[in-house]
């Protein structure tokens, strides 16, 4: 599993704009470039993200080789409910991961 770091804030008001931010540990090779015995290192890229707020998607992205290893994604949405947020992401290689945060709303 990917090392992930999430802030999210642990109260909101309801109806304030909350920022969310995951930075993701993952090396995301592009395909392109060669190993130390000089083949191309196999493509391994993050190329779903999403986001999910008391399971209704609230922010999704196509990510393609261009984006920086470690990717690191911020987005906004409005505080509705308490519950719990998912961040989910698949790569190239059939990994999937999903990282939940719980949000109280006042």
């Amino acid at each position: 599993m990917a090392r992930t770091l999430i802030n999210v804030p642990p109260t909101a008001k309801r109806g304030e704009v909350i920022e969310i931010k995951a930075l993701i540990s993952h090396p995301m090779e592009t395909g392109f470039r060669p190993g130390s015995d000089g083949a191309l290192i196999p493509r391994d890229i993050i190329h779903r993200f999403a986001c999910t707020y008391n399971g209704e998607e609230v922010f999704s992205a196509d990510l393609f080789p261009a984006i920086t290893a470690n990717p690191f994604l911020t987005f906004t949405t409005v505080a509705e409910e308490s519950g719990e947020i998912a961040l989910s992401w698949a790569d190239d290689r059939g990994k999937t991961q999903t990282e939940t945060v719980k949000i109280t709303v006042e």
